[in-house]
């Protein structure tokens, strides 16, 4: 029998109680165990086969980056209100874990990045994430600017009120908001995605996943900060550095191919084929 964890926010009663109705079945068909994620400790002594994450978005953020170096394929249940990383909803819970168990899934790779705070030629600050890296102004109605690099050569110096580097992943997320490009997941890029530029033709841009990406805050307003995957913060000083590189090792996650990366762009997006033509 295959090894699997339950993992959300057991202090949510939404979770807890549908991880405590859903525990008899995957114990008949698994060894099971069940983490709340808060609990550190015992995330980084974990061992699975497999790991179903309950929760929004922001728990398969959270979960990607405290398993990361674990790499065991998660799958993620849609317990939020968008979701575009959850593979499954509270319906397809049986059938997926029959298949999944049956050994007929995919596994399906996201790249991740890695975001460095370098300030007088030292690391101060390093973390891995799954969507973004955001340098924003976090107090006060004032453009900030940063200047930008690609592989050591400048590209622009951007006057807003921040600067998105997401992963594939994460174009879906703050840079979708911003106006910034939807890359499908299969693809090793960075898209660059200026939030509110104070000049128009300052366009996102989409580059190799393979580059490196530095971010230099020159404004001297306080109040500036780098998040990672809206979950991770620090404070950013003038003169300071950030690096954005693609990770050695990616998010595993579980594809029972019960929708594909467009029908889901279809569904949270609402696409439609043809104008609502009013026939009356």
């Amino acid at each position: 029998m295959k090894k699997i964890i339950l993992l959300g926010d057991i202090s949510k009663k939404k979770i807890r109680e549908t991880i405590t109705e859903l525990e008899p079945l995957f114990r008949k068909k698994s060894h099971l165990s069940v983490i709340d994620i808060s609990n550190e400790d015992e995330l980084k002594n974990v061992s699975a086969d497999f790991v179903f994450v309950f929760g929004g978005d922001g728990t398969i953020l959270s979960a990607s980056r405290k398993l990361n170096d674990k790499q065991i394929p998660l799958i993620g249940v849609h317990m939020g209100k968008f979701g575009f990383l959850a593979e499954l909803t509270l319906q397809d819970i049986d059938d997926s874990l029959e298949r999944i168990c049956s050994g007929k899934y995919v596994i399906s790779q996201r790249m991740l990045l890695t975001c460095k705070v370098i300030r007088s030629k030292q690391v101060i600050n390093e973390t891995v994430g799954l969507n973004d890296a955001v340098i924003s102004r976090t107090s006060l109605s004032r453009l900030i600017s940063i200047k930008l690099y690609v592989n050591e050569k400048r590209v622009a110096t951007y006057s807003c009120d921040g600067l998105i580097v997401s992963t594939p992943a994460g174009t879906t997320a703050h840079s979708l908001s911003a106006g910034g490009p939807i890359v499908t997941p299969d693809m090793e890029a960075f898209a660059i995605t200026p939030i509110c530029p104070h000049t128009l033709s300052n366009r996102p841009l989409v580059i190799s996943g393979s580059s490196k990406i530095e971010m230099e805050q020159i404004s001297e307003s306080k109040g500036v900060g780098l998040t990672v995957d809206g979950q991770v913060y620090f404070d950013v000083q003038a003169g300071d550095r950030i690096v954005i590189e693609k990770a050695e090792k990616k998010l595993q996650l579980i594809d029972t191919q019960t929708r594909t990366f467009y029908d889901v762009l279809r569904e949270k997006l609402n696409w439609r084929g043809q104008p609502a033509y009013d026939v009356n």
